[in-house]
């Protein structure tokens, strides 16, 4: 039979939505019609008999087999939380410790404000633009180079993050040179002292399932857990801080930076981009946003204001709590701190908690990063081809490349951390605050445009953006330096 029109299963119906632009007054009342297929499951080639069938069917969208339900406000807030709290909320005891408390605190306030900003803009002309990715809404502002180089940095960051994420796993359980790995502690030494196996199977058992999930809704459940697991943390942590402080253990803090020394400054310099980058979640936001029920810029919008409340609280207690209970010790990553004696009752439980905890958080948000890793890579490799839900193959065949080189790059690449200093300083900044900036500012006439203060705002955050990329680059260059001599 020659038909323009596809099979569908004979069980199936197909539902036709009117659509709100209908020209004809006569189809305003229906609000959608469901049509009988005939026996071999094509549409139209039957004839019921009904005469008083006149739709006209080109006025409506087709719906096979009913709407398909998103994420809700919640799952979504879930994983855009999971997406900025990964390895870094180790760092914010450290930087408080250089910065000071005030400072500190009132950059993670003003650093989640300004990155929620970036957000809204970067969804707003998103749907204008019609695009269903990062690297979409770039070329759309900015062109084809653009939209290439946007991608690029996707790949670098979340390739770089997952790297470390992998080594801090293998450094946590099988330990490493200046630490003691938590199965040693339980079981003495034996193979699980093997970082390579170790990583492996964690690899093959949790990282590579959830990875090969072919929806960021389906990690809704998982990324609660993460948060949770976060949650966790900075409750032990205030917890033993403020057992400390009742018992006038904990040494008075610094208020504010220490400018009377080179090292002082130098920290400074490195710490800084720490407190840029914290927020930044913007190459999730549009994964986030398609599945998003009923989805609309404001709906998304509420999505981000509620992560970013949850994140300044989280952050803001771990810094003050971190700092606190380890004072001028406190390390780089402070989970480092939690290798030591806390100095109460119970002080190895907790610390089993914390670090396994933490392990068990970063399991959970490795598949979330990775998920815009793989469609960005998809995007940039098979771009024309199909959408990558439509290819189980081969999402499944991206989904192994990308784990196998992940895992060549945490534990066969020496000094690997380092070079991520430098695209963590340049690449994540670029992703939440340049790009947005410069989409905001190129495509500031179109659709409702920009306001006076969001046109201020769009270029405080390019200007500052590209300030801490150079500070970011200059520090970690000082710092290797320092390390040398």
């Amino acid at each position: 039979m020659d038909s323009n029109y596809s099979s569908i299963p004979k069980n199936s119906y197909v539902e036709l939505q009117l659509q709100n632009d209908s020209p004809n007054p006569k189809d305003s009342s229906i609000s959608h019609v469901k049509i009988p297929l005939d026996e071999e499951g094509f549409l139209g080639s039957k004839d019921n008999g009904d005469d008083d069938f006149e739709t006209d069917i080109d006025n409506y969208p087709l719906i096979v087999g009913g709407s398909n339900n998103g994420s809700g406000i919640s799952g979504a807030v879930f994983n855009l939380t999971t997406s900025i709290i990964g390895a870094g909320i180790m760092a914010l005891p450290a930087t408080m410790k250089v910065l000071g408390v005030v400072p500190s605190f009132v950059l993670i306030i003003l650093m989640g404000i300004l990155s929620e900003i970036s957000v809204e803009l970067l969804v707003r002309f998103t749907v204008l633009c019609k695009a269903t990715t990062y690297g979409e809404v770039v070329q759309c502002a900015l062109g084809r180079p653009a939209r290439i180089l946007s991608e690029i940095c996707i790949i670098v960051n979340n390739g770089g993050v997952l790297v470390v994420y992998l080594i801090i796993m293998g450094d946590v359980m099988s330990g490493s040179p200046h630490h003691v790995g938590v199965f040693d502690q339980w079981l003495g030494v034996g193979a699980w002292d093997q970082r390579k196996l170790v990583i492996l199977i964690v690899m093959v058992i949790f990282l590579a399932p959830l990875c090969a999930l072919e929806k960021i809704d389906s990690l809704s459940l998982t990324s609660a857990a993460s948060v949770a697991l976060a949650v966790v943390f900075v409750v032990v942590a205030c917890v033993i801080a403020s057992i400390k402080l009742v018992e006038g253990r904990i040494e008075t803090p610094r208020m504010t930076p220490d400018f009377s020394s080179k090292k002082g400054i130098l920290d400074l310099l490195v710490v800084i981009p720490i407190m840029t980058n914290a927020y930044i979640c913007h190459f999730n936001v549009q994964p986030i946003y398609n599945e998003l029920e009923g989805r609309s810029p404001q709906k998304m919008n509420q999505v981000g204001r509620i992560t970013t409340v949850l994140c300044v609280v989280v952050y803001a207690s771990t810094a003050i709590s971190g700092y606190l209970l380890f004072g001028k010790g406190t390390e780089s990553d402070v989970l480092t701190n939690f290798d030591e004696d806390l100095g109460i009752r119970f002080s190895s439980a907790l610390n089993y908690i914390v670090r396994v905890g933490y392990i068990l958080h970063l399991i959970l948000v490795f598949p979330v990063i990775h998920f815009s890793l793989r469609q960005t890579v998809d995007g940039l490799v098979f771009g024309g081809s199909p959408p990558l839900s439509e290819s189980r193959k081969r999402s499944l065949a991206l989904t192994l490349v990308l784990l196998v080189l992940i895992y060549f790059g945490s534990t066969m690449i020496p000094s690997i951390w380092t070079a991520f200093k430098f695209t963590g300083a340049t690449t994540a900044v670029s992703l939440g605050f340049i790009f947005p900036s410069l989409i905001a500012l190129r495509l500031r006439h179109q659709g409702d445009g920009l306001s006076p203060s969001e046109w201020f705002l769009s270029w405080l955050m390019l200007i500052m953006a590209v300030i801490v990329s150079i500070v970011g680059v200059i520090g970690n260059i000082y710092s290797i330096k320092s390390k040398i001599q």
